[in-house]
């Protein structure tokens, strides 16, 4: 009996400190900011070899995403609430907002409730299956049901612990995109003035 007992209190211990997504949500609502180096690899179907890229990424709740290529070649994406501006190298910004792209707005718009972990924005376009894998880390497996996701990607798989580290991307063309993220830095907790520029085109 005080073995059943014993296993039963192990079993309501081990539910109870289970990672969900929700706990995850809090977690990346807690981080008003967040600066990371990526690495993304793309196997497209057809060629033999991976495309790679790499570069820097800032999350910030209060402005938006910034996303910074440094290789092979420089470009930069700034992502807010009403719009995105790509620039190549030192080339004029190109500004797409939701009036004049809304499937390329609404993509990346997306995009920035992915590193956020928005329930909300999660829950109205995927069907989802997620998993406390023990440590610390979880994956979280999305499935569109709304278009133009549905017809664009099969799969999204999102996986980390405290961080978002990786993104797996599988298209219905049969391309592969694995985006790994590195060398997490919360502070400062506000972004400086150089960062705040980022933001600013």
């Amino acid at each position: 009996m005080n073995r059943i007992i014993f296993l039963a209190l192990l079993f309501i211990s081990c539910t109870a400190n289970a990672i969900t997504l929700d706990d995850v949500q809090r977690s990346f609502a807690s981080q008003p900011v967040v600066r990371a180096k990526f690495q993304q690899d793309r196997q497209i179907s057809g060629m033999a070899q991976p495309l790679h890229s790499s570069g820097e990424v800032l999350i910030a709740k209060s402005k938006g995403l910034w996303w910074q290529q440094q290789h092979p070649f420089p470009m930069t994406l700034v992502l807010d609430d009403s719009h995105m501006a790509q620039i190549m190298g030192n080339q004029a910004p190109q500004i797409i907002t939701a009036d004049s792209n809304p499937q390329m707005f609404q993509f990346n718009h997306l995009l920035r409730a992915l590193f956020q972990a928005d329930r909300k924005v999660l829950d109205e376009n995927f069907s989802s299956v997620f998993t406390d894998q023990g440590k610390g880390q979880w994956q979280l497996v999305l499935t569109p049901i709304t278009t133009p996701l549905d017809k664009l990607f099969s799969t999204i798989t999102l996986q980390g612990d405290k961080y978002l580290n990786r993104i797996a991307l599988n298209d219905l063309q049969g391309d592969f995109t694995e985006i790994t993220f590195s060398n997490h830095r919360l502070e400062p907790r506000k972004l400086t003035h150089e960062e705040q520029q980022r933001f600013t085109f």
